[in-house]
């Protein structure tokens, strides 16, 4: 410890001293980052703005990777802003969506000084650009009256899911305690236990009308809702099997441990990269395990061995989980015309039985049940499993694979709204040139520190090609055009601001007291004064 030279006030010093030089150059140098990067990358996309005098205001982001990952897993999307992640109290808002093993991907950043719904128009306007294909089929976010209407603007064709997880939790909080205690587990059965719209509707109005709360205006408002919400209503829209926008809590989560909120745009910028790449190794190894290895199957069936060699890992336990299940089930035919036979499935469930309607159209040889698990997942459900079964099809027919859960997903050119393909960020070809270099480049070191002299000549032999290569990648007409990146106009750093979703400061025990008001001792019935400081007790 004693030859380290530095102590932790020493570092903090540092840092100290470091920021207070890079003060006032904050969206200057996030600019220049955002630049290089697209230097890079042609297919780098950002957008920064001003708030008319001359200071940032917000600016959206998005790599080639997450741009790319857009075109094959733009379905859905999960959007979520938080706090607490840079010193101007800017809110943060990633666009986040599922990848092909159920992992979650970021698609795009934004950093918004108001969350206004022109704020939230404006990201949303620019996600768009920035991204190959059309508007997502379900967005997911939280209940926010401005960001609803941002939605219904700039993604008009799109289903607006709202989490049900916020709303569930409210329950407790908005309505009577009594009430809460007697009727929640009937508020739950309704919610999650119905399996059409007509049978949530009168479950609902059953329990509302037993609790006395017919005229509660926070229930009469979630029910006039419920279309957003309501398994019932909403899992007809393909939503990857996700009913709230927890994934987007845990990813705050995720990247917090890397940031703070005593960080800088630039800081931010730079921790969060280091996060994403972490993430994004995760999803390397997940590919990686599916390229190599082939998952093994319980059952052995031609079907199950089938989904094993195309569905990701974690997508074919889900659906080998649901061809197990399938075995448990019992169809009993309903009814049958010269167009479609209705089948009940009926399975046996925490002593319940439970029954599913599935209808095959024979014309288009089309099966669907009442579940919706295959609109609302992407994976066909055991019903339906269980008549293939019972029909004798020994292969999934192809219209029930979806593209995005299979080891192939990222398979293709994704092309912007100019044609233009994107290409991702990590090169191959540049990983393995980059590594023989470094290699050749460490055995050069070794044989020049064997002597003073071979030290001298490798230094200047480095600096000299340090100066050829700067002129190489400044290109000889940099001072004609341009000049140098000092000269160009930056806007001011933000100021700080205040978010509604902040959360407010914490009231310590001094403060607490004085708004209980004037002291009262008892023991002596005068005020201004406690048990310490009362003169009868303290006269000698």
């Amino acid at each position: 410890m004693d030859k380290i030279g530095f102590i932790k006030k020493d570092i903090y010093n540092l840092e100290c001293s470091v920021n207070g030089k890079l003060r006032n150059h904050d969206v200057e140098l996030v600019t220049e980052y955002f630049m290089a990067e697209q230097k890079k990358n042609e297919a780098f996309y950002f957008k920064i703005e001003g708030d008319g005098h001359d200071r940032f205001s917000r600016c959206f982001w998005a790599d080639a990777t997450s741009r790319r990952a857009y075109g094959f897993y733009g379905d859905v999307v999960v959007f979520d802003t938080t706090f607490n992640t840079n010193r101007y109290d800017l809110t943060f808002a990633p666009m986040l969506g599922v990848n092909n093993h159920g992992q979650t991907i970021v698609l795009a950043c934004a950093f918004l000084s108001k969350e206004t719904t022109e704020s939230f128009v404006w990201m949303f306007e620019e996600f768009k650009k920035a991204m190959p294909g059309g508007e997502p089929k379900t967005i997911i976010t939280d209940q926010d009256a401005a960001m609803a209407i941002a939605i219904s603007i700039a993604f008009p064709t799109t289903f607006h899911r709202l989490c049900i997880w916020h709303i569930t939790s409210k329950f407790s909080v908005k309505l009577p305690r009594d009430a809460y205690n007697e009727y929640w587990r009937e508020f739950q059965k309704a919610i999650w236990d119905t399996d059409n719209k007509d049978e949530f509707d009168a479950k609902w109005n059953i329990v509302v009308t037993k609790a006395g709360l017919t005229d509660h205006p926070w229930l009469s408002s979630m029910f006039d809702l419920r279309e957003s919400w309501v398994p019932a209503y909403a899992r007809q829209f393909f939503a990857a099997g996700m009913s709230s926008s927890q994934r987007a809590e845990g990813s705050h989560g995720f990247f917090k441990q890397y940031i703070s909120r005593r960080n800088s745009l630039m800081d931010f910028i730079i921790r969060f990269e280091r996060a994403l790449s972490h993430q994004r190794e995760k999803e390397l190894v997940a590919d990686h395990v599916d390229a190599f290895e082939v998952a093994q199957c319980l059952l052995p069936m031609p079907m199950n061995k089938q989904m094993a060699t195309l569905y990701t890992r974690t997508m074919f336990q889900k659906f080998e989980q649901e061809l197990i299940e399938s075995t448990a089930c019992f169809l009993e035919l309903k009814t049958e015309d010269a167009c479609k036979v209705v089948f009940n499935v009926s399975e046996r469930k925490n002593w319940e039985t439970r029954v599913a309607e599935v209808v095959y159209v024979k014309d288009s040889d089309h099966a669907s049940c009442s579940c919706q698990r295959f609109e609302f997942v992407g994976i066909i459900c055991k019903h339906i499993l269980a008549l293939f079964r019972r029909d004798q099809i020994e292969y999934m027919p192809e219209k029930y694979i979806l593209k995005r859960w299979k080891k192939t997903a990222k398979c293709g050119l994704v092309s912007d709204a100019n044609g233009k393909e994107i290409k991702d960020c990590a090169d191959p070809g540049l990983l393995i040139k980059r590594s023989t270099m470094s290699r050749l480049a460490s055995d050069v070191v070794e044989d020049a520190l064997m002597s003073e002299e071979g030290c001298e000549v490798l230094s200047e032999t480095l600096k000299s090609l340090q100066v050829k290569l700067k002129l190489l990648k400044d290109g000889p007409s940099n001072n004609e055009v341009g000049g140098s990146s000092s000269q160009t106009q930056y806007m001011k750093d933000p100021k700080r601001v205040r978010c509604k979703g902040r959360s407010k400061g914490v009231t310590g025990a001094k403060e607490k007291a004085m708004k209980r008001g004037i002291r009262h001792y008892r023991e002596c019935g005068h005020i201004g004064h406690d048990r310490r400081q009362c003169p009868a007790l303290n006269t000698p």
